[in-house]
């Protein structure tokens, strides 16, 4: 039995990554769930799932639900824990075999760090960790032979579209090659476009953020739903692919594919074009990557490719899309720059949320913090998490003035 934790079990990676444990039950246990504030979705994981750790990591939730759980003699035996080091706990326990890192933003670096530091078997839902600290983290994971395997649907098509030499960072000490060694020519990293892909930029101005976060193929939290309608989702992941893969921003090619089948190709010197297809549903790459080396069942309907019928692709804008343009500035750039580029996003798209400010003012905000702040060499966790916080002040008060 191989014993699971989920960093963030409630959201939408979370609970898919349940619906594959439960298909797979005499595989994979749900040793520990985690959570921020969702007291009533965890209590109802805790109950079909009966994991041995339960955290919360606000401290009044915790008390809830430590209270909920002792109301049933079936979870009594549930360990609650609460705060911000309780996920590292978790992530670094001894009788966990796999982390599923799936805590949305910078909030998942220290946790997904934590379960390098300890060998485990990285399931990295969370683009965040390689955007800010992408040389570190990956140090870390060959230093201390743990495996990483990327979930998001696009860099797992892509995993499984490279030469193993290209996706080996799990072995103690051993660089991967650059691309062209390994015959690979291009990344082709594909995106949907988001629901604003064909408005007029004038019509994005006045966008609501319910319209914002109504993605036409994929179910996701607010914040990651904003992040694809700006594209920035897709310039993080641009900055996710260079060090999963070894690659620089030239090797990396968005292109906007709105149906959303195709996940992502390689394209090689011999004229190839590897591409992993499949219907849009996260159980695909969480499947892909327990079982990895193996195969086993998602959950997830086989594709039609007779319903599907056509394939459109078309080069994206980046007078329309500027974060994505901003992503590839700052992977140029490298240092800090892609930390505080996070960082400013993530206070633009919480304030667009609120309400403070439009739609096409986050992009504004991030690329007047980048240039207010200078990038520097992100040697040690310090200094990106210094890069990461001196961001957030800056663009919380550039979104004040706007």
């Amino acid at each position: 039995m191989i014993n699971v934790a989920i960093l963030g079990s409630t959201g939408s990676i979370g609970t898919s990554t349940l619906d594959v444990i439960a298909r797979q039950s005499e595989q994979f246990n749900a040793f520990a769930l985690t959570a921020n504030t969702n007291v009533d979705r965890l209590y109802e994981q805790c109950l079909q799932f009966l994991p041995e750790i339960a955290v919360m990591v606000d401290i009044n939730s915790a008390n809830e639900l430590q209270q909920r759980l002792k109301t049933q003699a079936s979870t009594r035996h549930i360990h609650v824990l609460s705060g911000i080091k309780a996920l590292d706990e978790v992530a670094e326990h001894d009788q966990i075999d796999y982390v599923m890192a799936a805590i949305v933003g910078a909030a998942g670096l220290d946790s997904s760090l934590a379960a390098a530091k300890s060998g485990k078997r990285i399931l990295l839902a969370n683009k965040e960790s390689l955007v800010m600290s992408g040389d570190l983290f990956i140090q870390t994971v060959k230093d201390n032979g743990a495996t990483l395997l990327p979930i998001d649907s696009e860099h797992n098509a892509i995993f499984q579209s490279m030469p193993a030499r290209q996706t080996d960072v799990n072995t103690k000490n051993k660089n991967i090659e650059k691309l062209q060694v390994s015959g690979v020519e291009k990344i082709l990293l594909t995106a949907s476009g988001g629901p604003f892909l064909n408005k007029t930029l004038e019509e994005l101005h006045n966008v609501t953020p319910d319209q914002a976060c109504a993605h036409p193929n994929w179910v996701m939290g607010r914040k990651i739903s904003v992040d694809s309608a700006t594209m920035m989702n897709k310039g993080l992941e641009v900055i996710e692919a260079s060090w999963l893969f070894n690659a620089t921003a030239d090797d990396i090619q968005v292109v906007i594919h709105p149906q959303s089948i195709i996940h992502s190709m390689v394209s090689y010197s011999d004229g190839s074009v590897l591409a992993q297809l499949g219907n849009p549903d996260m159980r695909t790459p969480i499947a892909h990557a327990m079982a990895w080396p193996e195969r086993m069942a998602s959950g997830v309907a086989q594709l039609d490719i007779f319903k599907i019928a056509q394939l459109d692709f078309e080069a994206p804008d980046f007078t329309r899309f500027v974060c994505l343009k901003l992503a590839y500035d700052t992977l140029r750039c490298g240092g800090t720059a892609p930390a505080i580029l996070n960082a400013a996003n993530e206070i633009a798209v919480a304030a667009f949320l609120k309400g403070q400010i439009s739609f096409t003012r986050i992009s504004n905000v991030v690329e007047e913090t980048l240039n207010q702040l200078n990038s520097q060499t992100a040697d040690s966790l310090e200094i990106i998490m210094a890069a990461d916080a001196g961001a957030r002040t800056l663009a919380t008060q550039l979104c004040s003035k706007l």
